[in-house]
């Protein structure tokens, strides 16, 4: 008996299926697939949660001194004139940052090797460059969803049949975060 769902496809597509899949469920909550998809979906993706929730603490908080660019009221970068040169002006700021322990950001580069890219555009000003913007999903899990599913051992995921598809009778369902 094999350990997994062929779902009809070759290696290379059936990982891109299940990859894209997975994002699309992580990013937007809930998506609508075929019974068998699902519940390959849902090892993935309880997989994921799972790693999120374990390394979720695991990072210390670092005071750093950052130079950055002094900018005037509306918002352009201030320079001044240096030996006949035009020179931007820097202040030194603190800043705190999350450094990762070792185990986190193995984690972490885990979920990139496994995530595909988000990019979200905003309905209103669609066309636009500025319009679009990019959704780190891995920060996503770490800061969203995993302090969601803390107190919980598993099963961050539904499975709800809607009945079979039109086309060729296909269970389909909704797969969503609890």
């Amino acid at each position: 008996m094999a350990k997994y769902r062929k779902l009809g496809r070759t290696a290379s597509q059936r990982k891109a299926l299940l990859r894209n899949q997975v994002t699309a469920l992580l990013n937007n909550g809930k998506i609508v697939t075929t019974e068998a998809r699902a519940k390959e979906v849902r090892k993935f993706a309880d997989g994921l949660i799972a790693l999120a929730v374990k390394e979720m603490d695991n990072y210390d908080t670092v005071t750093v001194t950052a130079k950055v660019p002094r900018k005037d009221k509306d918002g352009k970068r201030v320079k001044e004139v240096v030996d006949g040169k035009k020179v931007t002006v820097y202040d030194e700021v603190e800043k705190t940052i999350k450094k990762d322990r070792p185990s986190r950001l193995h984690a972490r580069r885990q979920m990139l090797k496994f995530l595909y890219p988000v990019t979200e555009v905003d309905p209103e000003v669609r066309g636009k460059r500025k319009a679009s913007k990019k959704v780190d999903m891995v920060k996503k899990l770490f800061e969203e969803v995993a302090p969601k599913y803390k107190n919980r051992n598993g099963g961050y995921t539904r499975i709800i049949k809607i009945g079979q598809r039109k086309g060729d009778a296909a269970m389909t369902v909704i797969l969503e975060l609890v």
